[in-house]
């Protein structure tokens, strides 16, 4: 995904309902498809990364983006196989990554998520980091199938083990392992275009990330292939970086908490800035990483 059109998708686009009438918007996007292995695609138009999971057993999509976008979706995937879209999984409840599955349900499919998903998008949420209501999604568009800890879909030659994250950009975070096919979905949990997103409003935790990336990479080497929710196709090396850089920023902000400094204080001493113009120029700031680092680190005293 462009990071030119990211402040639209957090912005205006992650948003149920209202935002979905914006057609002039998905008109312009146009699906891309990379074929990863034999079998797993990636999926990229507008909103978080799509993973494909095709073969004789049908179709697993990973996240739909968003409704009005479901045709060129199912056009991409079409392009693949003959095969028809048996299960959607969401990553976690957010619209950019959820919005297509009222259409998919429709045509079929059975939605599966993490407990909290289903919870979050029955009822009316909001988005402190934008000051932004969401209304509750239409029945047809929740999880009929939602699981705690993991579920595990044995189909397509595959196990796809589905695991929950815990607490790190919501609090129904999963990733998606493909074990045999060597492909990782970490939902947003890892994204190349920006420092994390922490929706504190839905129950995030900075530290889930470092948590998740030490789950993700506990079952990867080096030849997997990592999916991130926004940004370009990686690495078990990127994942890594990735991991490093949030902890070592914890480690920095944690030392000066632990001697008493305000977050205010915090901030001004830019322990971030080596890793500002890559992760930091877009969507979250460096000071906002700080916070959410300073927060998840209060919120354990």
């Amino acid at each position: 995904m462009r990071k030119t059109s990211l402040l639209v998708v957090f912005g205006i686009s992650l948003l149920a309902g209202a935002a979905y009438g914006q057609q002039q918007d998905f008109d312009k996007v146009t699906i891309k498809t990379t074929k990863i292995t034999e079998g797993v695609y990636m999926l990229e138009g507008a909103g978080g990364n799509i993973g494909v999971s095709v073969g004789e057993d049908g179709v697993v999509v990973i996240d739909d983006q968003f409704a009005p976008l479901t045709p060129k979706i199912q056009a991409a995937i079409a392009a693949i196989t003959p095969k028809p879209i048996k299960f959607v999984l969401n990553t976690h409840w957010h619209g950019d990554h959820t919005g297509g599955n009222e259409n998919m349900a429709a045509a079929g499919a059975v939605i599966i998520a993490h407990d909290n998903v289903r919870k979050r998008m029955s009822v009316e949420q909001f988005i402190e980091i934008m000051k932004r209501k969401v209304p509750p999604s239409p029945p047809k568009a929740l999880p009929i199938v939602t699981f705690t800890t993991d579920v595990t879909l044995h189909l397509n030659g595959e196990d796809l083990h589905v695991i929950s994250a815990g607490p790190a950009h919501t609090d129904g975070d999963a990733i998606v392992v493909f074990p045999k096919a060597k492909v990782i979905h970490m939902g947003d949990c890892f994204m190349t275009i920006s420092y994390p997103f922490v929706d504190l409003s839905s129950g995030g935790n900075f530290d889930g990330f470092i948590a998740a990336a030490d789950k993700a990479l506990g079952m990867a080497d080096d030849s997997f292939k990592i999916i991130p929710g926004h940004g370009a196709l990686s690495g078990k090396a990127d994942l890594k970086s990735w991991r490093d850089m949030l902890a070592t920023i914890r480690t920095r902000v944690k030392k000066q908490v632990d001697a008493g400094k305000t977050l205010e204080a915090i901030q001004k001493a830019k322990l971030t800035a080596e890793w500002d113009d890559k992760w930091g120029k877009d969507f979250i700031k460096p000071d906002q990483i700080v916070e959410f680092v300073f927060k998840a680190l209060k919120a354990k005293h």
